[in-house]
Protein backbone atom coordinates (compact mmCIF):
# COMPACT_ATOMS: atom_id res chain seq x y z
CA UNK A 1 0.00 0.00 0.00
CA UNK A 2 1.57 3.15 -1.09
CA UNK A 3 1.86 6.04 1.09
CA UNK A 4 -0.98 7.84 -0.39
CA UNK A 5 -3.45 4.97 -0.24
CA UNK A 6 -2.39 4.90 4.09
CA UNK A 7 -3.10 8.63 4.31
CA UNK A 8 -6.60 8.33 2.71
CA UNK A 9 -7.41 5.25 4.85
CA UNK A 10 -6.68 7.28 7.69
CA UNK A 11 -8.72 10.54 6.69
CA UNK A 12 -11.98 8.16 6.28
CA UNK A 13 -11.76 6.68 9.69
CA UNK A 14 -10.98 9.89 10.90
CA UNK A 15 -14.23 10.98 8.96
CA UNK A 16 -16.32 7.90 10.38
CA UNK A 17 -15.38 8.07 13.96
CA UNK A 18 -16.72 11.76 13.90
CA UNK A 19 -20.31 10.86 12.02
CA UNK A 20 -20.76 7.95 14.26
CA UNK A 21 -20.51 10.41 17.24
CA UNK A 22 -22.81 13.07 15.37
CA UNK A 23 -25.42 10.12 14.75
CA UNK A 24 -25.88 8.61 18.44
CA UNK A 25 -25.67 11.52 20.59
CA UNK A 26 -23.94 11.50 24.29
CA UNK A 27 -25.83 9.41 27.00
CA UNK A 28 -28.82 11.21 28.49
CA UNK A 29 -28.01 12.70 32.51
CA UNK A 30 -30.44 10.90 34.25
CA UNK A 31 -29.44 11.89 37.34
CA UNK A 32 -29.42 15.83 37.12
CA UNK A 33 -32.76 15.48 35.22
CA UNK A 34 -34.29 13.66 38.39
CA UNK A 35 -32.84 16.32 40.49
CA UNK A 36 -34.39 19.52 38.28
CA UNK A 37 -37.91 17.27 37.89
CA UNK A 38 -38.43 17.35 41.62
CA UNK A 39 -37.30 21.17 42.30
CA UNK A 40 -39.81 21.72 39.68
CA UNK A 41 -42.78 19.65 40.87
CA UNK A 42 -42.20 21.16 44.40
CA UNK A 43 -42.08 25.03 42.93
CA UNK A 44 -45.39 24.35 41.50
CA UNK A 45 -46.78 23.01 44.85
CA UNK A 46 -45.68 26.10 46.93
CA UNK A 47 -47.23 27.83 43.95
CA UNK A 48 -50.82 26.14 43.83
CA UNK A 49 -50.63 26.57 47.94
CA UNK A 50 -49.70 30.03 47.73
CA UNK A 51 -52.99 30.58 45.17
CA UNK A 52 -55.36 28.41 47.12
CA UNK A 53 -54.19 30.53 50.47
CA UNK A 54 -55.26 33.30 48.00
CA UNK A 55 -58.44 32.55 47.57
CA UNK A 56 -59.72 31.30 50.74
CA UNK A 57 -58.42 34.91 52.08
CA UNK A 58 -60.54 37.07 50.02
CA UNK A 59 -64.07 36.36 51.13
CA UNK A 60 -63.51 36.68 54.58
CA UNK A 61 -61.31 39.92 54.09
CA UNK A 62 -64.22 41.04 51.76
CA UNK A 63 -66.62 40.63 54.39
CA UNK A 64 -64.70 42.33 57.04
CA UNK A 65 -64.76 45.42 54.71
CA UNK A 66 -68.26 44.88 54.28
CA UNK A 67 -68.12 44.84 50.07
CA UNK A 68 -70.49 43.63 48.54
CA UNK A 69 -68.88 42.54 44.97
CA UNK A 70 -69.99 39.37 42.89
CA UNK A 71 -68.03 35.95 43.26
CA UNK A 72 -66.91 35.30 46.89
CA UNK A 73 -69.44 37.78 48.37
CA UNK A 74 -71.60 34.43 48.60
CA UNK A 75 -69.25 32.71 50.87
CA UNK A 76 -69.53 35.46 53.47
CA UNK A 77 -73.06 35.18 54.36
CA UNK A 78 -72.82 33.42 57.96
CA UNK A 79 -70.98 36.07 59.82
CA UNK A 80 -69.18 34.87 62.95
CA UNK A 81 -71.03 36.07 66.57
CA UNK A 82 -70.40 39.87 67.79
CA UNK A 83 -72.08 41.43 70.26
CA UNK A 84 -72.93 44.62 68.72
CA UNK A 85 -74.70 42.72 66.05
CA UNK A 86 -77.59 41.42 68.28
CA UNK A 87 -80.03 43.76 68.34
CA UNK A 88 -81.35 45.53 71.76
CA UNK A 89 -84.74 43.95 72.98
CA UNK A 90 -87.33 47.11 73.24
CA UNK A 91 -89.50 46.60 76.44
CA UNK A 92 -93.59 46.81 75.64
CA UNK A 93 -94.96 49.71 76.91
CA UNK A 94 -97.55 48.68 79.22
CA UNK A 95 -100.92 49.92 77.95
CA UNK A 96 -102.70 52.63 80.24
CA UNK A 97 -106.11 51.75 80.81
CA UNK A 98 -108.84 53.60 79.34
CA UNK A 99 -111.56 55.07 81.51
CA UNK A 100 -112.29 57.89 83.83
CA UNK A 101 -109.73 59.58 85.93
CA UNK A 102 -110.47 59.39 89.64
CA UNK A 103 -110.89 62.42 92.12
CA UNK A 104 -108.44 64.66 94.19
CA UNK A 105 -109.00 62.76 97.63
CA UNK A 106 -109.78 59.26 98.32
CA UNK A 107 -112.49 60.43 100.27
CA UNK A 108 -114.84 61.72 97.10
CA UNK A 109 -115.38 57.49 97.49
CA UNK A 110 -117.51 57.29 99.89
CA UNK A 111 -119.47 53.87 101.56
CA UNK A 112 -116.55 51.59 100.11
CA UNK A 113 -116.98 52.53 96.55
CA UNK A 114 -113.75 51.83 94.23
CA UNK A 115 -112.65 53.87 91.30
CA UNK A 116 -113.47 50.79 89.33
CA UNK A 117 -117.01 50.49 90.86
CA UNK A 118 -117.71 54.05 90.00
CA UNK A 119 -116.21 54.24 86.79
CA UNK A 120 -118.36 51.06 85.76
CA UNK A 121 -120.71 52.66 86.93
CA UNK A 122 -120.58 55.95 84.62
CA UNK A 123 -120.09 53.74 81.33
CA UNK A 124 -123.73 52.12 82.16
CA UNK A 125 -124.94 55.88 82.84
CA UNK A 126 -123.52 56.64 79.23
CA UNK A 127 -124.64 53.65 77.27
CA UNK A 128 -128.07 54.40 79.34
CA UNK A 129 -128.32 57.91 77.58
CA UNK A 130 -127.25 56.58 74.29
CA UNK A 131 -129.85 53.32 74.25
CA UNK A 132 -132.38 56.10 75.64
CA UNK A 133 -132.03 58.23 72.24
CA UNK A 134 -131.65 55.76 70.10
CA UNK A 135 -135.30 54.60 70.91
CA UNK A 136 -136.69 57.87 70.84
CA UNK A 137 -135.78 59.80 73.87
CA UNK A 138 -135.04 63.41 73.99
CA UNK A 139 -132.14 64.16 71.72
CA UNK A 140 -129.43 65.83 73.92
CA UNK A 141 -125.56 66.67 73.58
CA UNK A 142 -123.44 63.61 72.75
CA UNK A 143 -122.05 63.16 76.10
CA UNK A 144 -119.00 61.41 75.02
CA UNK A 145 -116.92 58.46 76.30
CA UNK A 146 -116.22 57.81 79.89
CA UNK A 147 -112.74 58.33 79.75
CA UNK A 148 -112.95 61.79 79.14
CA UNK A 149 -114.65 62.43 82.46
CA UNK A 150 -113.65 62.40 85.86
CA UNK A 151 -115.14 61.79 89.04
CA UNK A 152 -115.06 63.61 91.63
CA UNK A 153 -118.71 61.89 93.80
CA UNK A 154 -119.22 58.70 94.45
CA UNK A 155 -121.81 57.70 97.22
CA UNK A 156 -124.94 55.12 98.66
CA UNK A 157 -128.04 56.40 97.12
CA UNK A 158 -131.05 55.86 99.81
CA UNK A 159 -134.60 54.85 98.05
CA UNK A 160 -137.19 57.06 98.90
CA UNK A 161 -141.20 56.70 97.24
CA UNK A 162 -140.24 58.29 94.42
CA UNK A 163 -137.86 56.01 93.53
CA UNK A 164 -137.73 52.75 95.62
CA UNK A 165 -134.28 50.82 96.05
CA UNK A 166 -130.94 51.49 97.19
CA UNK A 167 -127.95 51.94 95.25
CA UNK A 168 -124.92 54.63 94.19
CA UNK A 169 -124.81 57.73 93.25
CA UNK A 170 -122.10 58.51 90.51
CA UNK A 171 -120.98 62.27 89.65
CA UNK A 172 -118.63 62.70 86.82
CA UNK A 173 -117.59 66.18 85.00
CA UNK A 174 -115.65 66.73 82.12
CA UNK A 175 -114.48 70.31 80.69
CA UNK A 176 -114.27 69.35 76.57
CA UNK A 177 -115.11 69.95 73.97
CA UNK A 178 -118.04 72.04 76.36
CA UNK A 179 -118.04 71.60 80.46
CA UNK A 180 -120.37 68.85 81.25
CA UNK A 181 -121.85 67.58 84.73
CA UNK A 182 -124.03 64.00 85.14
CA UNK A 183 -125.24 62.75 88.00
CA UNK A 184 -126.24 58.95 87.96
CA UNK A 185 -128.08 56.71 89.51
CA UNK A 186 -127.12 53.36 89.65
CA UNK A 187 -129.57 50.30 91.31
CA UNK A 188 -128.78 46.94 90.94
CA UNK A 189 -126.61 47.06 88.34
CA UNK A 190 -128.11 49.16 85.57
CA UNK A 191 -128.36 52.92 85.20
CA UNK A 192 -132.28 53.85 86.77
CA UNK A 193 -131.74 58.02 86.17
CA UNK A 194 -129.58 60.30 85.02
CA UNK A 195 -128.86 64.44 85.28
CA UNK A 196 -127.04 66.00 82.77
CA UNK A 197 -126.29 69.52 82.53
CA UNK A 198 -124.04 70.64 79.88
CA UNK A 199 -122.63 73.97 79.78
CA UNK A 200 -121.32 76.40 82.56
CA UNK A 201 -124.04 76.84 84.89
CA UNK A 202 -122.38 80.65 85.50
CA UNK A 203 -123.58 83.84 84.68
CA UNK A 204 -121.92 87.34 84.67
CA UNK A 205 -123.28 87.98 87.69
CA UNK A 206 -122.94 84.53 89.31
CA UNK A 207 -121.20 84.54 93.14
CA UNK A 208 -117.76 82.99 93.40
CA UNK A 209 -119.28 79.76 95.01
CA UNK A 210 -122.27 78.33 93.05
CA UNK A 211 -124.25 75.59 93.75
CA UNK A 212 -125.01 73.47 90.95
CA UNK A 213 -128.54 73.23 89.81
CA UNK A 214 -129.22 70.08 90.27
CA UNK A 215 -127.04 69.21 93.38
CA UNK A 216 -130.40 68.89 95.36
CA UNK A 217 -130.55 65.34 94.04
CA UNK A 218 -127.72 64.35 96.36
CA UNK A 219 -128.61 65.55 99.51
CA UNK A 220 -132.80 65.36 99.29
CA UNK A 221 -135.46 62.50 99.34
CA UNK A 222 -138.06 62.94 97.46
CA UNK A 223 -140.51 65.94 98.79
CA UNK A 224 -143.19 62.90 99.51
CA UNK A 225 -141.23 61.66 102.05
CA UNK A 226 -140.98 65.25 103.44
CA UNK A 227 -140.66 64.52 107.21
CA UNK A 228 -140.17 61.16 106.98
CA UNK A 229 -136.77 60.75 105.84
CA UNK A 230 -134.63 57.11 105.88
CA UNK A 231 -131.91 57.58 108.35
CA UNK A 232 -128.86 57.47 108.22
CA UNK A 233 -128.71 59.17 104.98
CA UNK A 234 -125.70 59.18 103.03
CA UNK A 235 -125.43 62.84 101.20
CA UNK A 236 -123.10 64.43 98.86
CA UNK A 237 -123.07 68.21 97.31
CA UNK A 238 -121.21 69.83 94.42
CA UNK A 239 -120.73 73.49 92.67
CA UNK A 240 -118.46 75.24 91.26
CA UNK A 241 -116.21 77.90 92.23
CA UNK A 242 -113.99 81.01 91.17
CA UNK A 243 -110.06 80.76 91.22
CA UNK A 244 -110.20 83.59 93.57
CA UNK A 245 -111.47 80.87 96.18
CA UNK A 246 -108.83 79.09 98.44
CA UNK A 247 -111.89 77.39 100.61
CA UNK A 248 -114.84 76.19 101.24
CA UNK A 249 -117.01 75.10 103.90
CA UNK A 250 -120.55 73.12 104.05
CA UNK A 251 -122.08 72.37 107.53
CA UNK A 252 -125.90 70.19 107.19
CA UNK A 253 -128.07 69.00 109.51
CA UNK A 254 -125.85 70.80 111.86
CA UNK A 255 -122.86 69.06 111.30
CA UNK A 256 -120.13 71.10 109.12
CA UNK A 257 -116.59 70.73 107.55
CA UNK A 258 -114.29 71.71 104.76
CA UNK A 259 -115.63 70.91 101.38
CA UNK A 260 -113.01 69.38 98.89
CA UNK A 261 -111.76 72.02 96.18
CA UNK A 262 -111.34 69.62 92.87
CA UNK A 263 -109.99 71.47 89.29
CA UNK A 264 -112.84 73.88 90.11
CA UNK A 265 -115.32 72.00 91.77
CA UNK A 266 -116.61 72.24 95.15
CA UNK A 267 -117.68 68.73 96.87
CA UNK A 268 -118.79 68.21 100.36
CA UNK A 269 -120.29 65.08 102.00
CA UNK A 270 -121.25 63.52 104.80
CA UNK A 271 -123.96 61.15 107.11
CA UNK A 272 -127.54 62.92 108.12
CA UNK A 273 -128.70 61.20 110.87
CA UNK A 274 -131.64 63.59 111.48
CA UNK A 275 -134.64 65.14 109.64
CA UNK A 276 -133.44 68.91 108.36
CA UNK A 277 -135.79 71.04 106.94
CA UNK A 278 -132.70 73.43 105.55
CA UNK A 279 -130.65 72.93 102.72
CA UNK A 280 -126.37 72.94 103.16
CA UNK A 281 -125.06 76.16 104.38
CA UNK A 282 -122.07 77.28 102.30
CA UNK A 283 -119.73 79.53 102.61
CA UNK A 284 -116.62 80.43 100.27
CA UNK A 285 -113.44 82.19 101.73
CA UNK A 286 -110.30 83.45 99.40
CA UNK A 287 -106.34 82.81 100.47
CA UNK A 288 -105.82 85.47 102.51
CA UNK A 289 -109.11 83.70 104.42
CA UNK A 290 -111.53 86.79 103.81
CA UNK A 291 -115.27 85.52 104.13
CA UNK A 292 -116.16 86.33 99.88
CA UNK A 293 -119.57 83.95 100.25
CA UNK A 294 -122.23 82.96 102.70
CA UNK A 295 -125.43 81.32 100.98
CA UNK A 296 -127.15 83.06 103.68
CA UNK A 297 -126.64 86.02 102.26
CA UNK A 298 -127.51 84.82 98.68
CA UNK A 299 -130.75 86.04 97.38
CA UNK A 300 -130.30 83.60 94.41
CA UNK A 301 -129.73 80.32 96.29
CA UNK A 302 -132.69 78.11 98.27
CA UNK A 303 -132.57 78.09 101.75
CA UNK A 304 -135.31 75.92 102.92
CA UNK A 305 -136.29 72.78 101.54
Amino acid sequence: MSEEERDFEEQLRELLTEDAYTIRPSPVPYPQIRRQGVVERRRRVAVAGAVLVTLAAVPVGAFAAGGGGTGTADTATTPTASASATPTATPTPTPTPSGPAGPATAGQLRDGITLEQAAEGLDKCLAYDRDRVAHGGIASSDLGKADEYRIILALNSTGDSNSPGDGMFVVAVKEKPKETRLICNIKDGEASGLGTSVGSDRQPDSPPVLADINGNKLYQQSFMDKGNWKLPFSWGFIGTVEPTVAKVTVSYGGVGGEAVLDHGWFVASGTLTQQVTRNPHIKGYDKGGKLIYDSDEDKTYQQVQ
